[in-house]
């Protein structure tokens, strides 16, 4: 049985003639950047993040590089993060040539560990970035309590977390600002590169969207060092036919996750925690497992897709060998990024083909 990590085709197929629809309308009007389309979506988007405003941006990455330059974020700033996440969290920090200052994280869900910030925190402090991994949450009230404390900006990359909650609060809607990505492979993916910014904040918001077109107020005439960071119509119109199947679409994720936890109950597969704090929406399903790269090509020789988010804590990438630390710094992030895996969770998945791939798992382990 072939069993994919994702099926996007299985997705499309039944929303195909309606974003096709939108597609056509955007190609007759040839209004092809920005327009009612793209202001449609980010309205929808704050709507459901529980946030005031919203911006469209050209990727997740660009959300967070946007978010940190209207924050002045720059030369001499530090920003708190996690080293176990995707590359674009720590490399933006990098690329407004500010200073990355990872903290450990949290065994259980993989975010940073909100005990390890304070400690982490000096004048030098801009802002703290929390990640929202595989589709939970970060432990929110704990983070912004110590960032009001020392009077610093709170950066959500909630890219693999659009609507997941908290407390009863929306990813993105905690913060100074919340950043979505758009990749095809997030829950709610584009048909491209996409991404957005929500905030509740005024001022920031439209400094944000000055700064996605070139730092531009007027006809050629720049307040700030902006960039081309705008969100296409062609995009929007496929992320807007989606957004309304987002819910339900995660409910199945949820409930595939579900299946998978029973049919790993009492095995040495470590399933997934999620916070009695929270509700993931399981961009990913992550298990621990003891010879993971074994499991991980057992799997792959039995036509199951699967995947290693991620297998190189940030801290011991090459590319950031000039912030000094060494293996041994975050046991915790080296520990699991040597454990994890992910399995198929997408919406689509029949009961036949979560017993196989649960099935593979376990008669190698066992």
């Amino acid at each position: 049985m072939h069993v994919p990590l994702l099926d996007l085709k299985a997705q499309y197929g039944a929303i195909r003639d309606e974003v096709l629809a939108g597609i056509n309308e955007v190609l007759d009007a040839q209004r092809c950047i920005g327009g009612p389309k793209v202001e449609g979506l980010e309205k929808a988007v704050a709507e459901v993040s529980g946030c005031k405003y919203a911006v469209g941006v050209s990727s997740g990455t660009d959300a967070i590089l946007n978010a940190l330059m209207s924050l002045g974020v720059g030369p001499g700033d530090e920003v708190i993060t996690t080293p176990f996440t995707f590359f674009a969290t720590v490399g933006c920090i990098a690329r407004v040539c500010a200073k990355p200052i990872f903290v450990d994280i949290d065994p259980r869900t993989y975010n940073i560990n909100p005990e390890l910030i304070a400690a982490a925190i000096t004048d030098k402090t801009k802002a703290i970035m929390p990640v929202h991994l595989f589709g939970q949450m970060a432990d929110m009230d704990p983070i912004m309590a110590v960032a009001k404390k020392h009077g610093v900006a709170v950066i959500e990359d909630a890219a693999q977390s659009i609507t997941s909650v908290y407390k009863g609060r929306k990813a993105g809607s905690i913060g100074t600002a919340g950043c979505f990505s758009f990749f095809p492979s997030k829950n709610l993916g584009g048909i491209g590169d996409g991404g957005m910014i929500v905030t509740n904040d005024a001022e920031l918001y439209e400094r944000m969207k000055v700064m996605r077109n070139h730092g531009q107020t007027g006809t050629y005439e720049h307040k700030y060092i902006g960039g081309n960071f705008r969100l296409d119509p062609i995009q929007a119109v496929a992320l807007s036919v989606k957004l309304p199947h987002l819910d339900s679409w995660s409910a199945a994720r949820r409930a595939n996750a579900e299946y998978y936890n029973n049919k790993f109950a009492g095995t040495v597969v470590e399933t997934p925690y999620i916070s009695p704090d929270c509700v993931s929406i399981y961009n990913q399903y992550v298990i621990r497992v003891p010879k993971r790269d074994e499991v991980l090509e057992h799997l792959k020789a039995n036509d199951i897709g699967c995947a290693v988010y991620y297998p190189v804590s940030l801290h011991l990438q090459e590319c950031f060998g000039y912030l000094g630390y060494k293996e041994g710094d975050f046991p915790a992030s080296e520990k699991v990024s040597g454990e994890v895996l992910a399995l198929p969770v997408y919406p689509e998945l029949t009961d036949e083909m979560k017993d196989y791939v649960a099935g593979k798992v376990l008669s190698f382990l066992q």
